[in-house]
């Protein structure tokens, strides 16, 4: 019995060691860092008609798979490296896996907004970066004035649209340089070299303030 006794603690002696040379042998496992971005995308601010692009930086990305997203409506613009939408403008590249961006050529007024890079951890990572799209200014001529007469001590009005972002400001000058005359109230009268606003308003109008 003490005979049998002893090999049994041998054989639990023997499945001790081997056991705990695999341990040693083997190492503890190790978990492979999870992606993370770098920096921030930034915002962006470009003239329509010109190519916008948008870098998303990511280290350790590994297994992982990075996407680009239009904000506003959650529309997938890109898998990794394969475009999704059907916008031909559209197109990605990458440093090595590691720095993805998002082309747009052509940019249009519709490009305008916030763009998001995602990658695919199981808690989903995401950084947004903007694009604001600057369009030059432009008068619109059929909703401006064009030559106005008017009955002395009349009122008149002068209009000025104009399209453009950020809205343009509108600016009033005379052609022959003289200062704009303007009345406030009865009798006050005031010079001004020029004039800011859509509106410009004569109230009683005379001859001097012809041009």
């Amino acid at each position: 019995a003490f005979l049998g006794w002893l090999y049994s603690m041998a054989d639990i002696h023997a499945t001790s060691t081997v056991s705990q040379g695999s341990t040693e042998v083997g190492g503890p496992r190790i978990i492979p860092e999870e992606p993370d971005f770098l920096v921030p995308i930034g915002n962006l601010t470009t003239p329509v008609g010109r190519e916008a692009v948008l870098s998303c930086t990511v280290e350790h990305l590994g297994k992982y798979r990075v996407g680009w997203l239009k904000a506003e409506d959650q529309t997938i613009l890109s898998l990794h490296t394969k475009v999704v939408t059907h916008n031909s403008r559209i197109s990605v590249s990458h440093d090595n896996h590691r720095t993805w961006q998002l082309h747009i050529r052509q940019v249009k007024e519709s490009d305008r907004g916030c763009y998001m890079c995602q990658i695919n951890t199981s808690i989903m990572k995401k950084q947004i970066g903007c694009i604001d799209v600057h369009v030059p200014p432009d008068i619109i001529n059929d909703e401006t004035s064009t030559d106005l007469s008017v009955q002395e001590s009349e009122n008149a009005t002068l209009l000025c649209q104009a399209t453009g972002h950020p809205p343009p400001r509108i600016t009033w000058r005379r052609e022959d340089g003289e200062s704009i005359i303007l009345r406030k109230g009865q009798r006050d009268i005031i010079k001004v070299e020029t004039y800011n606003g859509s509106l410009l308003h004569f109230w009683k109008a005379d001859r001097k303030q012809m041009g």
